[in-house]
């Protein structure tokens, strides 16, 4: 398969089809989302890697999707395992005007934006702090964010997101673990729900370059997962804090009734498990 990108060009008179494609999404895109050049490729070790290679030279922010990616990440190195067809990866690249220290609530801002436009899509879901979309409290969709430093002031950031649409049954064993599906979203034009996601993040990637997380803070408290329930915070397998969890702060900080008061929890490489989780 290639991986050179399908470039975005007008559309041809062709029917809707469920074919990726970076045409057609780009024909659907809004406003904002036409701020963003849009690639798709069959196939690429990783997307986030890909636009992280380039950085030094877009001009531009950039969408770029595979079919399926051979080399996926997740937070904290993890690898992200794909199955070609059975879910949306891509990644887009954003130049912030902002120093990579002021980007703490990023992650919790695309989870925003994703989450709205799933639940506007009639797909209840809600946030696991600080990075991660829940559907019946099993995983439907996880975010990883990057950054790299631009040279004339400010950060390149590149959001990676893997959505779960449907999943067969033995890539799903292969996991060893539940996860959430989106048969629903399976059965829309992929091109369509693109395009939704990235008007919606481009709308979220602007707002947050003009009001930080300050705009997100309340959205996400209304979608939290964890809501008022006691949690563990982890770090490669210690509990560093238990708790209620609480909310999160103006910055993204996650919020903990402790039993020596409140704690503000930043996001690091820590984890997130109820305590009835077996996780």
């Amino acid at each position: 398969m290639s991986d050179s990108p399908s470039q975005s060009h007008p559309p041809s008179d062709a029917a809707p089809s469920s074919e990726l494609n970076a045409s057609q999404i780009a024909a659907l895109r809004d406003a904002f989302g036409m701020l963003l050049d849009v690639e798709v490729v069959q196939e690429t070790g990783s997307t986030n890697t890909d636009l992280m290679t380039r950085l030094d030279t877009l001009d531009k922010p950039v969408l770029r999707l595979a079919v399926h990616q051979m080399a996926g990440r997740g937070r904290a190195g993890r690898s992200w395992s794909s199955e070609a067809g059975s879910m949306l990866m891509f990644s887009i690249a954003w130049p912030m005007p902002h120093a990579a220290h002021e980007l703490m609530g990023l992650p919790l801002a695309v989870g925003v934006a994703l989450a709205e436009v799933l639940h506007a899509l009639d797909l209840p879901v809600q946030l696991k702090w600080p990075n991660d979309i829940l559907r019946d409290g099993k995983k439907l969709a996880g975010i990883l964010i990057e950054s790299a430093s631009k040279k004339n002031g400010g950060t390149w950031i590149v959001a990676g997101i893997g959505l779960n649409l449907l999943l067969s049954a033995s890539f799903e064993a292969s996991l060893g673990r539940a996860v959430a599906e989106a048969p629903w979203l399976a059965r829309m034009n992929r091109n369509a729900l693109v395009a939704q996601l990235l008007n919606a993040l481009a709308r979220a990637f602007d707002q947050f370059e003009r009001e930080g997380f300050s705009a997100f803070q309340v959205r996400w408290n209304q979608l939290h997962a964890y809501a008022n329930q006691e949690v563990r915070i982890i770090d490669h397998g210690e509990i560093l804090q238990a708790g209620t969890a609480l909310g999160v702060d103006i910055s993204g900080r996650l919020v903990l009734q402790t039993a020596q008061g409140q704690v503000n929890i930043v996001a690091g490489d820590v984890s997130l498990r109820p305590v009835d989780s077996s996780e």
